[in-house]
């Protein structure tokens, strides 16, 4: 299953990073991100691993991730390796003129195993989790709009 969300944020792709970067501060701003832990000795980077206690409606599963792509600025990439596997990108773009602007895409390409349904348990959970992500990009944008 692939999703990708979108939106611009008022905010030059800089300052939208410094909103991102702290990956313990993701549950700011992600509704469905519940926890949180850091599995590894790194907190930002290639190679900070993290469990992340995830609920959607009544499923909660701890997503085990590692960071895969770390472009400050513009790229943050994760794999899933719990029970959902996949990975996520999120990337940041300026938009408009000036760069006073980002333009800020979020990607998942996840698979679900076959005891939710497989392609069919992903199917029905596409719109979904797209809903959910939308929201998570309008709590980001207000987050970032807040200031520091």
């Amino acid at each position: 299953m692939r999703v990708t969300v979108s939106t611009r944020i008022d905010a030059p792709p800089a300052r939208v990073w410094e909103v991102i970067e702290p990956i313990e501060t993701h549950t700011r701003w992600m509704a469905d991100a519940v926890r949180i832990t850091f599995t590894s000795d790194r907190r930002r980077g290639v190679g900070t691993e993290f469990e992340c206690l995830t609920r959607v409606g009544p499923l909660r599963t701890v997503d085990r991730m590692v960071v895969t792509e770390w472009e400050p600025g513009r790229a943050m990439g994760i794999e899933h390796r719990g029970l959902f596997r996949g990975t996520g990108r999120f990337t940041l773009e300026p938009a408009g003129p000036g760069g006073g602007t980002t333009r800020f895409t979020w990607t998942e390409r996840i698979e679900f195993p076959w005891w939710l349904g497989g392609p069919l348990g992903a199917a029905v959970a596409r719109p979904v989790l797209r809903t959910v992500w939308r929201r998570n990009l309008e709590r980001l944008r207000a987050l970032v709009a807040s200031g520091p």
